[in-house]
């Protein structure tokens, strides 16, 4: 079986791949699958099912995963490994241990933003099964509120007889795509054993496009913004040529070149100025001035490209200065446009050998030349060049890098790169939103927006009232405004993750003027997202394995989402919505004890509380505590929190914040940190002249699943859920609190069934929720001993 089902909702792309697998050996036996999915794709699940039992995966840091799944491996129990293989993530390579005789179906889920490239969007499928599959499936279904313009489905594999299989059905907004061969259908031959299905099953759509400042969509308290006004005029552009002829490029690829060389020079447009360098050793410009576009020019620069032929070593520093010279020397001479752009585009299959060969050199010196001033288009031909020195360097000079792969096609290649980059229609345009109403943007300035292409930033709301906002675009001729009413979907805040992902990832790798503080900086928030989100990425692998029990049988890895909160004399509940139960305990110490409540290193947050006691000992003797300060820390922010049943001061980097806290009537505050967890306090008011209670602090935690695996605390360390079992009931020593036997953690627990009061929903009476109590201060069910537990200060972990 294999099945591919894609959704895309407003560009954003989830696709599901299926497939099963049999192993009918008397032994495990390990088997690699290479999976290939767009470069901008993050893997988000993988999972396999064993016997009607679902093992799912765990996104880790990449050494802490592959020690976890080499364990499993040497075991012989099935186990499966996702990691980013290729530097550009062109495949993703998937391992599977497969147990003797055992069936295993495998669920692999990857998102990815879909890119906008020459007027379309593209879903390219890579199916490579390599055998007839009994039930092969590819399903798209697309969902856009803008309206869609057009939708093509093709495949490279589709013959006569398979084409009339590809149903499409088009609507307003939506669109579905289904193509399901039978067994028959798949064989390249009557009889064969031999399948078609082999390479890239393609659909390419567009967007209705209002001429407006483009498409806004909110949702969940995240927006995203689609921007790729139509009928803007293209702006003139001035491009420089650079084109490697060193030894290493004879053969096709010299062919090649010239060959995509000519096709691109008949495109340009008579408004733009164009110079040709070609460099190995030496440097050899065509002109020694920008040439205007004109037919004649063109042409007598064709016949100087059909003379092109290879030689000499590789001296990309000076050609591409040499370039740069060109370029200023057209704007100093007047000789190009005012209101026009500049760019080069370098053509290199290797390493440079003869001049400056130091390639962070190279870099800086092309970075310090540039000044911003111009964008560097780099082009990596073939497999020996060094692609991650283009790559930076082209991202720190408003560019970019490709790969030219060494086919047939790669004429294609290079035009296809070209007439991505080669319509500029803005330039410098910032985007720009109220500042009182949103926070946390992605990138939201741009050095071009290119004919065909689409700018996409996303963001969260600070105002969850607001059903519409002014939205602010400058640019290079442009300055508008505009209000965009709300549309509304279930994907923003993924799909904010995922931009904010991306480019944190690049600045780590291409900011050369910051501290490495920095690029550290940007690599620890990539990684700490990456983990909350699920997604893998370049620092990130995603493992998945079948767990053994003392007893030797396997069983199946939970993951629980649970509810905990304190609140009362400190009565602690653990709520497991999907086993419909909870678990409680109190925690008995002396007034002023602070206990560490949540404590999870990776993202860097903190939670302790500091319990106080009744004003004085009640006629029973037994005072009563209650948590009536915490101290909450953000360490990536720098941020800390202090709540008191008084009142409530923020710390930014040490120093007091003036904020004003919106508390609201019942008394509660909703801490949300980013990127991460929330946490609800409600503050109980007391009868003021109570003879023995005070004012007291409730504490409850929101989302808990989004918390890396890492978490702990009293509360934290049960956010992933908790493995257990109850049995034996029997009546206790109050007629309707029954006892009972709870096996957790390989020991056994006398437990009570009672009830602990939640007060989210009713903040003056609470609801009652039944749960299984464990007696003196949780032993047994948490972590060692409650005392462990207990911290030195409010923002200390010791």
């Amino acid at each position: 079986i294999v099945t591919v089902d894609c959704t895309v909702t407003s560009r954003f792309a989830h696709t599901v791949m299926t497939s099963k697998a049999l192993n009918k050996a008397n032994i495990s036996q390990e088997i690699f699958f290479e999976v290939e999915l767009p470069k901008t794709a993050y893997i988000t699940n993988f999972s396999m099912e064993i016997e009607n039992q679902v093992y799912v995966g765990e996104v880790k840091e990449k050494e802490k995963a592959k020690k976890q799944y080499d364990a499993a491996v040497s075991r012989g129990q099935t186990a499966g490994l996702v990691k980013a293989s290729g530097r550009k993530m062109e495949k993703f390579s998937v391992s599977v241990n497969i147990a003797a005789q055992s069936n295993v179906t495998f669920t692999l889920t990857y998102e990815e933003l879909l890119q906008r490239k020459l007027g379309h969007y593209e879903i390219q499928t890579r199916v490579k099964p390599k055998q007839l599959v009994e039930e092969f499936k590819i399903v798209t279904n697309i969902y856009e509120p803008q309206g869609i313009s057009y939708v093509d489905a093709h495949a490279t594999f589709l013959s006569n007889e398979l084409l009339p299989l590809v149903e499409k059905t088009v609507t307003e907004k939506k669109a579905r795509i289904y193509f399901s061969p039978t067994l028959e259908q798949q064989r390249s031959c009557a009889g064969c054993e031999g399948t078609l299905i082999d390479g890239d099953f393609i659909i390419k759509y567009d967007v209705n496009r209002a001429k407006t400042l483009g498409d806004i969509q909110i949702v969940n308290g995240y927006f995203v913004h689609f921007f790729a006004p139509p009928d803007l005029p293209r702006v003139p552009k001035n491009v420089v040529f650079v084109i490697d002829r060193s030894g290493s490029m004879s053969g096709t690829k010299i062919y090649q070149t010239k060959e995509a060389m000519l096709a691109i020079l008949k495109d340009l447009h008579e408004e733009d100025y164009f110079g040709i360098i070609l460099f190995d050793s030496s440097i050899d410009p065509w002109k020694d001035s920008l040439i205007k576009a004109n037919k004649e020019n063109v042409d007598e620069a064709m016949a100087f490209i059909k003379r092109l032929h290879d030689r000499g070593a590789t001296n990309i520093n000076d050609a591409v200065l040499r370039a740069v010279d060109l370029l200023r020397q057209g704007r100093s001479d007047h000789i190009v446009p005012e209101i026009s752009i500049d760019m080069i585009i370098l053509l290199t299959d290797g390493m440079p050998n003869v001049g400056e060969s130091n390639l962070p050199r190279i870099q800086e010196n092309v970075h310090a030349a540039i000044g911003g001033n111009m964008s560097l288009f780099c082009l990596g031909f073939g497999n020996d060049v060094d692609y991650r020195f283009l790559d930076v360097m082209g991202k720190q000079n408003k560019g970019l890098a490709r790969r030219i792969f060494e086919a047939s096609d790669a004429t294609l290649q290079l035009q296809g790169f070209y007439e991505e980059v080669s319509s500029p229609l803005l330039s410098e345009v910032d985007l720009r939103y109220p500042d009182n109403a949103v926070d946390f943007i992605t990138t939201n300035h741009f050095d071009q927006l290119f004919n065909g292409s689409e700018i996409v930033v996303a963001g969260r709301l600070t105002d969850n009232d607001l059903d519409n906002f002014l939205v602010e675009v400058f640019a290079q001729g442009v300055r508008k405004g505009d209000k965009e009413e709300y549309i509304f979907g279930d994907f923003t805040e993924r799909l904010w993750a995922y931009l904010t992902i991306q480019q944190l990832l690049e600045k780590r790798s291409v900011n050369a003027t910051g501290s490495e503080d920095e690029k550290g900086n940007a690599t620890a928030k990539a990684l700490d997202m990456s983990l909350l989100y699920n997604f893998v990425t370049p620092l990130t692998s995603m493992v998945v394995t079948k767990p053994e029990t003392e007893n030797g049988t396997d069983s199946p890895l939970v993951y629980t989402v649970t509810n905990t909160h304190v609140d009362g004399d400190p009565h602690f509940l653990i709520e497991l919505p999907d086993r419909d139960d909870a678990l409680c305990f109190n925690i008995n110490d002396k007034p002023g004890t602070i206990f560490n409540l949540v404590k999870d290193s990776t993202p860097g947050i903190l939670v302790n509380g500091q319990i106080i006691g009744d004003k004085k000992i009640p006629p029973d003797g037994k005072i009563n505590t209650y948590f009536w300060r915490f101290g909450i820390i953000h360490r990536t922010l720098g941020v800390r929190l202090e709540v008191t049943t008084r009142d409530i001061s923020i710390f930014q980097d040490g120093h007091r914040v003036n904020v004003d806290f919106l508390v609201t009537k019942g008394h509660s505050l909703l801490v949300t940190l980013r990127d991460s967890v929330k946490f609800l306090i409600l503050l109980h008011k007391v009868w003021e002249k109570h003879p023995y209670h005070r004012d007291y602090l409730g504490f409850y935690t929101l989302d808990s699943h989004l918390m890396t695996p890492n978490v702990h605390g009293l509360l934290g360390q049960f956010y992933h859920g908790i493995e257990y079992e109850v049995t034996d009931l029997r009546p206790g020593e109050v007629p309707e609190k029954p006892d009972a036997t709870m096996y957790v953690k390989g020991q056994e627990l006398n437990v009570t069934r009672g009830w602990q009061r939640d007060f989210r929903r009713d903040e003056k009476n609470g609801e009652n929720i039944p749960c299984w109590f464990i007696h003196t201060n949780g032993t047994g069910l948490i972590d060692g001993d409650a005392t462990d537990y207990i911290v030195s200060g409010l923002f200390k972990t010791v």
